[in-house]
């Protein structure tokens, strides 16, 4: 199989649609952001998960960027760039959720008990330094990406607007949620955003499908006028 930038745009696509239907799963299964949780063998799978999850998203919201690149303008370049380092950072987040945290439990139980923490709303007893400013740092790119990337998406009319307007929505409804739902069920917030992400994806690979049968289609059409 060649490698072209259709085919890459629907790995792309795929990726997304992956990204998405693991972000959705994860809320249901995520245990609780307790000490005790980090021994146990549904952590490591969940945060795994995760990981892979960020990957995934950043390697589809770029595909999903570039087919509309000339029509995103400024506003989705820095809507991009943000929703895109928000899951750069929760990919390094996890990675140490999954693989470091747990290594603290029996010699330095609170070290691990504040660092997975930091996104369950608990106060940290210990300096944790640079790392306490990441849950503001994450929702600010988080939220702002998203809407920016949303609106972007809609404005260009390249993939489903319908998936953009979703995309807006679920991110004006994660500071709602934090703000009035206990932790277990703001994490609720993040369904819609694995939804938004899905249909994004199935967007991206149906408009490249058209616009590689169209191409096709193109080129017939060009070899029978030669042909005459």
């Amino acid at each position: 199989m060649s490698i072209t930038p259709s085919t890459l745009t629907r790995g792309g696509a795929v990726a997304a649609v992956l990204a998405g239907l693991a972000y959705i799963v994860i809320q249901f299964i995520h245990p609780a952001d307790v000490v005790a949780s980090l021994s146990t063998q549904r952590w490591a799978v969940v945060h795994i998960l995760s990981f892979a999850e960020a990957v995934l998203a950043v390697v589809g919201i770029t595909a999903i960027y570039l087919r509309q690149v000339r029509h995103f303008g400024i506003l989705g370049l820095i809507g991009y760039l943000m929703f895109g380092f928000f899951f750069i950072l929760q990919s390094s987040f996890t990675f140490v959720e999954a693989f470091v945290a747990p290594l603290f439990v029996a010699d330095a139980p609170q070290v691990s008990v504040d660092v997975v923490g930091l996104f369950g709303r608990y106060e940290a007893v210990t300096d944790l330094g640079p790392l306490a400013a990441l849950p503001d740092v994450g929702a600010l790119l988080y939220v702002g990406g998203a809407l920016l990337f949303g609106i972007a998406v809609t404005r260009a009319r390249v993939l489903s607007r319908g998936a953009g307007i979703l995309l807006i929505a679920a991110a004006a409804a994660t500071p709602i949620a934090g703000a009035f739902l206990p932790h277990t069920l703001e994490r609720m917030a993040a369904v819609p955003m694995g939804f938004a992400l899905i249909w994004l994806g199935c967007s991206l690979w149906s408009e490249q499908r058209n616009a590689s049968v169209s191409r096709a289609g193109a080129d017939e059409a060009g070899i029978g006028r030669l042909v005459r």
